[in-house]
């Protein structure tokens, strides 16, 4: 059996600001995706909550997940994505 990467991308749902970002944004990095892997997994429907500390405080995000599967892992595509 060989095999598979699970690659999850945490995406805030808002920026710096509390401003959604636009819907097509998240379709675009679907279909890109899809593309890419032959599929992608979308958790979006309860935005997960995301938590980093900045200093002394705790500064919290509503995130969205995607996911994909693959054999190998072309960090250069990455990186450049």
């Amino acid at each position: 059996m060989q095999q598979m990467n699970l690659i999850e991308i945490l995406l805030p749902t808002k920026d710096n600001r509390g401003k959604p970002f636009a819907p097509d944004i998240y379709s675009s990095l679907r279909r890109d995706l899809t593309e890419m892997f032959g599929g992608v997994t979308a958790f979006t429907r309860a935005p997960a909550i995301g938590e980093d500390k900045e200093g002394s405080k705790v500064v919290r995000d509503g995130i969205i997940i995607l996911e994909v599967m693959t054999d190998d892992i072309d960090y250069g595509w990455w990186k450049q994505y």
